[in-house]
């Protein structure tokens, strides 16, 4: 059998850097039997084939195959494409109703809902709990209600994301300020820290309209609120005013001038450089801070849980890439075995000591799986993996018309209007009118 042999090395004060390399023998973590090889068997000489995102998580996927080849007998042929090209190329695959690919990545809270009720996600169910080794219970419930539609679980999760507080201990320590724990001192903190005379500002965060839906989340819900509560538009409420107002006050009076424009690589990019005290954002970008080579403040950065408002601390906990099987695919089951492979415990381990974070509690239980990251950071996902809420963006079919209505609100904060509730009342109408078509 095939191993991947992690090695760690010493990256400076971000933490252990894993290096993944292939050798003989067998896994380390040896005791636990493979349960691939349940679903494996009688399916020698069958070809799947399997399209990707790209993403770390297919780089250490990608020189193990020939192991689940070899073991099953079943060869895969491997896609990969950019995130926008394989909505695109998944799209066009199934509405000409393809057997290929068999299976697929894709982003269960932006595609799922589209996907399942224009019947693209075979349901897994009845494959993921078939065979108890693969304990289906071991996956954090937030992860599987993300990955769940119209409740048949239409996807495994195979990468979680938790929104977290970034922030720079040195600039925190210099000011005499606690790293804060709720939205208040969060706000407090930025107020304080915001020196544009001297390059830095108090907060950077997600300010592109459609971006910034999902970080605005967790002060959302945090706050009580939610982007649709009981079938209804929810976006107009008290709790729905105060969280954009918040959200978008934090960068209108402590974001640099151009944050409108930004999404997660310009914001990430903006606080690597710098320039930013106080950032929040999904704790799977966290490399871009902790970067060596471009990274300014890579050893002065902190990792908190993201700050409570009025009902305590509520960040998004989400599956935010898993795989799926093509109801259509002529070798459905040697493409669960494939993900019943890729998604077991050890497997979901390695990945997981590569950097990339999984969502089976086994897994974060297991000291051997937070070496990945540094300390700090391991011990804020230990504390969020299990709670929290598992979408960070309003649950329909048309995910983008949803997120257009939530984004201009707060891009109205951002930009100075003083009065966002009628403007609230009209996106929360628009929102509750794509509800309504969707229900026909």
């Amino acid at each position: 059998m095939i191993r991947l042999q992690l090695k760690l090395l010493q990256s400076g004060t971000t933490g252990l850097l894993v290096v993944a390399a292939l050798t003989g023998c067998g896994y380390s973590q040896g005791a636990e039997q493979n349960s691939y090889g349940n679903s494996g068997g009688g399916l020698e000489g069958r070809t799947i084939t399997f399209v990707t995102g790209s993403h770390p998580w297919v780089d250490v996927i990608k020189p193990l195959l020939p192991e689940f080849e070899k073991e099953t007998g079943i060869n895969v042929r491997i896609q990969g494409y950019f995130e926008d090209q394989l909505t695109q190329k998944l799209t066009v695959q199934f509405t000409a109703r393809s057997e290929t690919p068999d299976v697929f990545m894709y982003r269960p809270l932006q595609e799922g809902k589209l996907f399942f009720r224009n019947g693209w996600l075979e349901p897994l169910d009845a494959y993921a709990t078939r065979d108890v080794d693969y304990d289906l219970g071991d996956f954090s419930p937030q992860a599987i209600r993300s990955s769940t539609v119209d409740g048949k679980l239409a996807g495994i999760p195979i990468i979680t994301e938790q929104q977290i507080l970034y922030y720079r201990k040195d600039l925190l320590k210099e000011a005499g300020l606690e790293v804060p724990s709720t939205i208040e001192e969060l706000k407090e903190a930025a107020a304080k820290l915001h020196h544009p005379d001297q390059g830095v500002y108090g907060f950077v965060a997600r300010g592109q309209r459609s971006p910034l839906v999902t970080q605005v989340s967790s002060f959302l819900y945090s706050e009580g609120g939610d982007f649709i509560q009981n079938g209804k538009a929810a976006i107009n409420t008290p709790q729905a005013i105060k969280a954009f107002e918040t959200y978008g006050g934090l960068l209108r009076d402590y974001g640099p001038p151009n944050v409108i424009n930004m999404s997660w690589p310009q914001a990430s990019a903006f606080f690597a450089e710098g320039k930013a005290a106080l950032y929040t954002d999904a704790n799977s970008i966290y490399r871009a801070a902790l970067d060596q080579e471009r990274s300014k403040v890579a050893g002065s950065v902190g990792f908190a849980p993201f700050p409570a408002g009025a009902e305590g601390s509520m960040p998004y906990n989400i599956t935010s890439w898993g795989l799926a099987i093509n109801p259509k695919s002529a070798d459905k089951e040697a493409a669960w075995a494939f993900i019943e492979w890729a998604t077991g415990k050890q497997m979901m381990l390695l990945t997981q000591q590569a950097g990339n974070p999984g969502a089976r509690t086994s897994v974060w239980n297991d000291p051997q799986g937070t070496i990945g990251f540094p300390k700090e950071l391991a011990a804020v996902f230990k504390q969020t993996i299990n709670g929290g809420v598992d979408h960070d963006r309003p649950q329909t079919v048309d995910v983008a018309a949803a997120r257009e209505q939530v984004g201009k609100i707060v891009q109205m904060v951002i930009t100075g209007e003083s009065d966002i509730r009628e403007s609230a009342n009209q996106a929360n109408a628009a929102l509750q009118d794509i509800l309504d078509k969707e229900a026909e």
